[in-house]
């Protein structure tokens, strides 16, 4: 898995711009990391998670940068939850998840297509 960390804004443009620049796109997950729902979802996702997928996974912590997930909320049009898996594709949410819901299989499908 290509993980990598939201700590900004600008993290978040980056990954908004490879996201029109990868088929497949980025997968977003927000996490707080207080909450045994999202701990147990955010270890579900990545076990389940292909290592042969290169799709980069950006992850968020929702506990310290509540300034990003408002933001994702904003310009995705997606109503914040946590945990929430996100895939972002030409700067366009076109799938998202959350809590019992979130399963990297659903997410795998919609990158290998």
């Amino acid at each position: 898995m290509r993980l990598n960390e939201l700590t900004g804004i600008n993290d978040l443009n980056s990954a908004d711009q490879l996201s029109r620049e990868l088929p497949a796109g980025v997968v977003l997950f927000k996490h707080s990391t207080r909450c045994f729902i999202s701990r147990s979802a955010w270890q579900r996702f990545s076990d389940e998670w292909s290592l042969d997928n290169n799709t980069p996974v950006y992850y968020l912590d929702l506990l310290q940068h509540r300034d990003i997930s408002a933001e994702i909320a904003q310009r995705y049009g997606v109503q914040h939850q946590s945990p929430q898996v996100l895939l972002i594709r030409n700067s366009e949410c076109v799938y998202h998840a959350s809590h019992e819901n979130i399963h990297a299989a659903d997410v795998i499908k919609l990158t290998t297509s």
